[in-house]
Formats: C-alpha cells, structure tokens, sequence
C-alpha cells in the first residue's frame, strides 16, 4: 500500500467519523448532559465496538452478514430497537441532569461504556464501512490483505477515538453558555 493510498484512507476516515450518526449523538449527548468522563467512556465504549467490527471482517463475518439480506436486516433492527431503548431510559429519567457520586458514579460510567460499546457494534453505518470503504484501498494482488485491513482499520479507530476530542469542544462550548 503507497502512502497516498495510506493519506488518502485518513482522510476519509476522518470526514466519515465526523459525520453524525448515532455514535457520535450518543457520544454528544453523555458528554453535554454529564460531562467529560461520561463522554470518554462513551468513546472507550464505541471504539471498543469499532475493534468487533474490525474482526468481523478481518474474519470475513462481515461479508457473511452483508450477504445475507435477512441477517442484515436483523442487525440493523437490532440497532434501532437498541437506540429506542436507550433514548426511552433517557426520557424515563424525567430530565435529571445530576450525575451520582462515589461508586454509583462508576457504576453509571460502566454502564455509559457498554453502551457505548452496544451503540457501535449495532450501527450499520459502521459495519458498510468496515466492510465497504476498507477494500476500497487495498491491492487486488496485495500479498498481506489481512494485515493491511488489520492496519487499516486500526488506523480508522485511532482517527475515530481522537475525534472523540469533539467531545470536548461541546463541553467547553456548554460551560461557556452556562458561566453567562
């Protein structure tokens, strides 16, 4: 793989995860509503579901799963069930903005990180990309395609865990809007 290829791989990761989509809302809005440590493990979360994505197709699962119409489907259902869930819990918590304290306080951020986690691996947007945009920039005749969608792959999820730095832009931009 040349270099520009390598470039040219960055910069679409980059315009792609910085596109919203349910990862980066749910991203957003943990770290609004509570803060900087609820919106880093919200990112700890989703780049851990990036890293099952990456498996899957590194293992082929992905064009498995993407062959199939029925377990796509599934999948994709499974998602939206999954945000409906989360976005009733959300409701259901009458507005509270207070975030607990001492080892409730960890607790909910060990609940922010799995579903975080849960959030990504059920995004399809995230399973086309993996599977889709990754081959895009591979040799035919590559000698090491595993290692290089391996590579390439875990280079889109460092680029993706340091656009979670987004996050604290929206916080600082809400502290300001407070403090006024």
């Amino acid at each position: 793989m040349s270099l520009h290829t390598y470039m040219l791989f960055v910069v679409a990761s980059l315009v792609l995860c910085l596109v919203p989509g349910p990862d980066m809302l749910f991203l957003l809005g943990r770290t609004i509503a509570q803060g900087r440590a609820a919106g880093l493990c919200a990112a700890f979360g989703i780049n851990l579901g990036a890293y099952v994505h990456l498996l899957a197709a590194a293992s082929g699962l992905s064009a498995l799963l993407l062959a199939s119409a029925t377990a796509f489907t599934a999948v994709k259902w499974a998602g939206a069930a999954y945000l409906l869930y989360v976005g009733f819990e959300a409701l259901r918590s009458k507005g509270s903005l207070a975030f607990p304290v001492g080892d409730a306080r960890t607790k909910a951020l060990r609940h922010i990180f799995w579903q975080g986690f849960l959030s990504d691996v059920l995004n399809p947007k995230v399973a086309l990309f993996y599977i889709a945009l990754l081959p895009q920039f591979m040799s035919a005749h590559d000698p090491n395609p595993v290692k290089h969608l391996v590579a390439l792959g875990v280079t889109g999820n460092m680029i993706g865990i340091a656009t979670s730095l987004y996050l604290r832009v929206a916080r600082r931009a809400t502290d300001k809007r407070t403090a006024q």
